[in-house]
């Protein structure tokens, strides 16, 4: 089982701005960031298997292992048992949002096996970190919470009925025809000795302008609709959540267009006028991009996120522009006042004007 990167998903290919180390962050003993990419040797596997679980736009994967096909086998077979010695190569590939959709699809508690893991490592507590946030986030929606064992698997398994826990009762409710095929083209194309180096061809370059919503999202958003929606909603620190957010505009930006252009997943976007920025919490994935880009630092994250929005997610709209049509040139600008002239136009005045001004001065008449 090898690592994979699908380069043209990594937000840090997507601009050299990107301050994104989630994999890294994960994974410092395998992965690093080399000339602002993600770097691995070749022939890493599931020692690096916390950074597929960490990336929030699913760049990494492993080869023969889906987690999208294995969260619905999962809730398809007869087991309530997540361990890496049943039907995960690592605890550490499913991310928080994977967490929160298994506990509320399933209609039984599901327990995540720890018993492989040592309580002194730091994969033990990432692994610990998140399921705590996954079950702070199901204690604010929902009664139900995902259940850990320390105990050794002869124990659980007795416990659970040897049976219908082992692993063949587990791989006999998965159909291998589901199973998702994983791009190579970086194995073939990559002739390091030691480091898989990328490159972004203009192939990857077509690819990273798509808006593409990692299937993890999906999954969380398709389980929350089948849920009753509750009473009431809380609101959780911005901190306390990592795949999500919600944002705010101040009166810095300056309508570049950057923040929804660059947006891996649309959850920034604006109209054909370009004369507003709409956000959707639902399509962030947090994976600060946005953030990074704006040069005049003008979009922020709200100190707190509204899990309303889980249930009735809306299109809110963070700012909104004067759209007009430059006197010089005729193309649309954002007008803030003043002369009805674009920035271009005035930028070649002004050079038009210190031109001409030295002219003057190299014919000594000033």
């Amino acid at each position: 089982m090898s690592l994979h990167l699908e380069i043209a998903s990594c937000v840090r290919a997507t601009s050299k701005f990107s301050q994104c180390t989630k994999c890294a962050d994960a994974c410092p003993e395998s992965i690093r960031i080399v000339d602002n990419l993600p770097t691995f040797a070749k022939g890493t596997g599931v020692e690096a298997a916390a950074c597929v679980g960490a990336c929030p736009t699913e760049a990494f994967s492993l080869s023969d292992f889906s987690v999208t096909e294995f969260f619905f086998t999962f809730l398809e077979s007869k087991v309530r048992l997540i361990s890496p010695k049943i039907n995960v190569p690592c605890l550490s590939v499913l991310s928080v949002e994977h967490l929160i959709a298994l506990a509320l699809a399933s209609e039984e508690p599901i327990t995540l096996d720890l018993s492989s893991y040592d309580p002194e490592s730091r994969l033990f507590d990432l692994i610990e970190a998140r399921i705590e946030e996954a079950n702070f986030v199901l204690s604010s929606i929902s009664s139900r919470q995902l259940e850990t064992n320390l105990d050794s698997m002869d124990t659980v398994l007795d416990r659970e009925n040897k049976e219908e826990t082992s692993r063949r009762t587990f791989l006999g409710n998965v159909s291998l025809k589901g199973v998702m095929k994983h791009k190579k083209e970086f194995d073939e194309a990559v002739e390091a000795e030691e480091l898989h180096a990328f490159e972004l061809d203009s192939s990857i370059i077509s690819r990273i302008k798509e808006k593409n919503l990692p299937d993890k999202r999906k999954i969380l958003f398709t389980t929350l609709k089948r849920m009753d929606m509750p009473e009431t909603f809380d609101v959780v620190a911005t901190e306390d959540i990592s795949f999500i957010s919600q944002k705010y505009v101040d009166e810095n930006c300056t309508n570049c267009q950057i923040c929804y252009r660059i947006c891996p997943t649309g959850a920034l976007s604006s109209d054909k006028k370009f004369s507003l920025i709409h956000f959707d919490a639902m399509l962030c994935v947090k994976c600060h991009l946005c953030h990074d880009v704006c040069e005049p630092d003008a979009i922020h994250l709200q100190e707190g996120f509204e899990l309303k929005e889980f249930f009735e997610p809306r299109q809110r709209t963070l700012a909104t522009f004067t759209i007009k049509r430059c006197n010089e040139c005729g193309n649309p600008f954002t007008y803030t006042g003043g002369e009805q002239t674009c920035p271009r136009c005035l930028i070649e005045e002004e050079e038009a004007m210190f031109l001409h001004s030295n002219a003057r001065q190299m014919r000594g008449e000033e």
